[in-house]
């Protein structure tokens, strides 16, 4: 490059993004594992912002919500195109893998109506994700501190965050590590795709274990040495770890969007 001239603008939206989340997610430490400090409020709302603006096309979709027995109109298996028969149900959640490194990733996961992301944690972990199309039923906790756990089985009391239906367009959603709704579970109402970026990924060296949960109605179980809660008690719940594997019908599908260079370090 000369001398005094100014370096190129990203040559797409995920370019950008991934450049924004280059510079504002460090390379976490092993040591650091699920205990690393959130990064700067005024860099997420940059990212943020900047995924507000994303569209469908920005990543190679449809701009529809059209649901047909293709799955999603983007992923053409030959199975589910060739069979009229396939159920809703059987219709897989999809993930399209843009990027990742051990600070970030990004990707997007496309449901079909009616499918389910179980509830789950994001340890450590600062979580945007952009509904793309579509509508999605969001239910989300934070836990309470310090801990508070049932007495009669292993639960721990969290607060409601999020319990609506949000539909395209709408803004970017964040969590943290303690806040934001960081235990959270999606449920398509229609068929939709939401852009997620994971800061930073999930990583079993270094603790960053995904954990699914069943939640309980406060008044269904008794706290230990707990009297009463602040406010409505119908918005806490008892959350209870998941040890038995949880099968999500998953798959991975071809990201045919604007790819992504990589900056030289």
């Amino acid at each position: 490059m000369a001398w005094g001239v100014p370096p190129r603008p990203p040559s797409s939206k995920v370019q950008a993004l991934y450049e924004l989340c280059k510079r504002t997610f460090p390379s976490p430490s092993a040591a650091a594992g699920a205990s690393s400090s959130p990064p700067p409020a005024d860099a997420v709302r940059s990212i943020s912002s900047l995924m507000d603006t994303i569209t469908p096309a920005d990543v190679g979709l449809r701009d529809d919500n059209v649901e047909d027995d293709r799955g999603h109109g983007f992923f053409e298996s030959n199975f589910l195109k060739s069979s009229a028969r396939v159920t809703r149900w059987a219709q897989p959640i999809t993930y399209l893998h843009i990027y990742e490194c051990d600070a970030f990733s990004i990707g997007i996961f496309c449901l079909p109506t009616s499918s389910v992301i179980p509830l789950h944690d994001h340890p450590g972990m600062t979580v945007l994700s952009k509904i793309l199309y579509g509508s999605m039923h969001v239910k989300s906790y934070d836990w309470i501190e310090p801990t508070v756990l049932a007495s009669s089985q292993p639960a721990k009391l969290a607060k409601l965050h999020t319990d609506d239906v949000r539909t395209a367009p709408c803004p970017t959603s964040v969590l943290y590590a303690q806040s934001g709704g960081n235990l959270h579970c999606f449920t398509s109402v229609s068929s939709c795709a939401v852009l997620d970026v994971l800061a930073p990924p999930y990583c079993e060296d270094v603790g960053r274990i995904c954990t699914y949960f069943h939640d309980y109605p406060f008044s269904s179980l008794s706290a230990a040495g707990l009297a009463k809660v602040a406010g409505n008690p119908d918005t806490y719940a008892w959350l209870e770890a998941i040890n038995t594997p949880v099968n999500i019908y998953m798959r991975s599908g071809m990201y045919t969007g604007p790819p992504v260079q990589e900056l030289q370090t």
